[in-house]
């Protein structure tokens, strides 16, 4: 059974870092493509960034290139999302998703399995 555990979030002023980890078992990174997702009160799931490194893709959202990055410890089976220059508009919760394949799609329906999120303030 895949389980995905987020952590890492918090409270933090505009302009600052914070380090998402998202631990995996059931299931290896290096098949399979893995994403990160956030979700702002009264808005839809929206895309942040993913990897598949069977593929060699990696992929950001225009709002976060530059200032987000996406990486894996494959000892640990964790990923992470290093976010720097956080902006009040970054604040969410967010979740991390992993599919059956190891297609980098940018869509929350491309993922089959999800973390329970973790949640992301950032005070301007």
């Amino acid at each position: 059974q895949v389980q995905l555990v987020e952590s890492g979030g918090g409270l933090v002023q505009a302009g600052g870092s914070l380090r998402l980890s998202c631990a995996a078992s059931g299931r290896t990174f290096s098949i399979y493509a893995m994403g990160w997702f956030r979700q702002a009160p009264g808005k839809e799931r929206e895309f942040v960034a993913v990897f598949s490194w069977s593929a060699g893709v990696t992929n950001y959202a225009d709002s976060v290139k530059g200032r987000f990055t996406i990486s894996r410890d494959s000892a640990k089976n964790t990923m992470y999302l290093q976010m720097n220059s956080l902006k009040p508009e970054d604040t969410g919760v967010y979740y991390c998703a992993i599919a059956n394949t190891n297609y980098a799609s940018t869509r929350a329906g491309g993922y089959d399995y999800w973390g329970q999120g973790t949640q992301v303030t950032v005070s301007s």
